[in-house]
C-alpha cells in the first residue's frame, strides 16, 4: 500500500514512525479516570477514549472540562462484557432495538449484538453517545470502538457516516483483508473493511496504518514488552492501545484482568518508559492533530 498521505500533511517523511499512545475504556470505572489523569500529567500518553454509557462517564467528562487540553475521543460502545458491572444504551430502553440482552443491558459479546441489533437503532445509539459527550463539554477528538462490535458490515456504514457528520477521525487501520484477518476479524468483515480504505482516504478521513495493544492477559514483564513493541514500530502511524487503571477494590471486583490493567498503568508511569520513548526515534501525536487535518 502507498505511504500514508497524512504523514506529509503533518510535516513528517514517509519513513518516519508516528504513534498515538492511546488509553481505552476511560470512564468504565473510577480507576480508569485517575489513571488517565495521572498518565496525561506524566506525559506518556497522547489520547484516550471515554465510554459514554458507563456509570463513571460524568466524572470523566468533568475531568475533560477542567482540563480542555486533554485529548479524549468517544469509545463507541454496544457491548457490556462483565459479570456484575453492566451498562446499557443511552438512546433507548426499547427491546425491539435489539441492543439489549434479557437482563436489559448491552449484550456481553460482539457476535450477539451483531446478530440482534437493528442497524438503524444502532446508528441512533452511536450518534447519541457522541452527542452526549459533546453535551457534557468534552472536546471530542475522534471516535473508536469498544471491543470489535462495530467492525461489522451491519454497523460500519453508520460509523463512517458519524465520522463525516461530526468531522471526527475514526479509528480504521489502512490494512488489506489479510491484515484485518490477523486482527481476528472474520473474512467477510475483513474484505468489506479493506475494500473501503481507498475511498475513505479520498473522502479526507485520516487513517492510521497499524493498531496494536499491550496485552490484558500478561501482567508480568510489561515494561520490557512495551519497550520492545515501541522499538519495533513500523513506519507510518500506529494506534498503540493501553487499558490503564489504578489499583482499587472496585476495579478488582469488576474484571479478572485487573492485574494487567494496573500493569499497563504502572508501566507508563515509569520514568524508564518515558526516557525510552524520548530516545526511540518515534514521534508521539494525538488525535487532535488528525482532527485538525480533517477539518482544515
Amino acid at each position: 500500500m502507498h505511504p500514508n498521505p497524512i504523514l506529509n500533511k503533518l510535516g513528517f517523511s514517509n519513513t518516519d514512525r508516528l504513534v498515538i499512545i492511546h488509553t481505552d475504556d476511560i470512564g468504565m470505572c473510577q480507576a480508569s479516570i485517575q489513571a488517565y489523569a495521572d498518565l496525561w500529567d506524566f506525559g506518556t500518553i497522547s489520547s484516550g477514549a471515554v465510554m459514554v454509557p458507563c456509570p463513571w462517564f460524568p466524572a470523566a467528562a468533568e475531568l475533560c472540562r477542567i482540563h480542555p487540553e486533554t485529548d479524549m475521543g468517544v469509545h463507541l460502545t454496544l457491548t457490556s462484557e462483565w459479570q456484575f458491572y453492566r451498562w446499557g444504551p443511552v438512546s433507548t430502553r426499547g427491546a425491539d432495538s435489539g441492543l439489549m440482552d434479557a437482563e436489559g443491558y448491552f449484550p456481553r459479546a460482539d457476535a450477539e449484538v451483531q446478530e440482534s441489533a437493528d442497524p438503524d437503532r444502532a446508528a441512533l445509539e452511536l450518534e447519541a453517545q457522541v452527542r452526549r459527550a459533546l453535551d457534557f463539554g468534552i472536546d471530542v477528538s475522534h471516535i473508536d470502538t469498544h471491543m470489535a462490535a462495530i467492525a461489522h458490515p451491519k454497523f460500519t456504514p453508520a460509523y463512517i457516516q458519524l465520522a463525516h457528520k461530526f468531522r471526527l477521525p475514526p479509528l480504521i487501520p489502512r490494512l488489506d483483508a489479510a491484515g484485518f484477518e490477523k486482527l481476528d476479524f472474520d473474512s467477510e468483515t475483513a474484505a468489506f473493511l479493506a475494500s473501503m480504505i481507498g475511498q475513505l482516504e479520498e473522502q479526507g478521513l485520516p487513517l492510521v496504518d497499524n493498531a496494536t495493544s499491550l496485552p490484558l492477559d500478561q501482567p508480568d514483564g510489561q515494561l520490557a514488552l512495551a519497550k520492545k513493541m515501541l522499538a519495533e514500530l513500523p513506519t507510518g502511524l500506529t494506534h498503540f492501545i493501553l487499558h490503564p487503571s489504578i489499583d482499587t477494590p472496585e476495579l478488582r471486583a469488576i474484571t479478572p484482568d485487573w492485574p494487567s490493567r494496573v500493569a499497563n498503568y504502572r508501566t507508563f508511569m515509569s520514568q524508564e518508559i518515558k526516557d525510552f520513548m524520548k530516545d526511540a526515534g518515534i514521534h508521539v501525536i494525538g488525535y487532535k492533530s488528525l482532527r485538525a487535518l480533517m477539518r482544515n
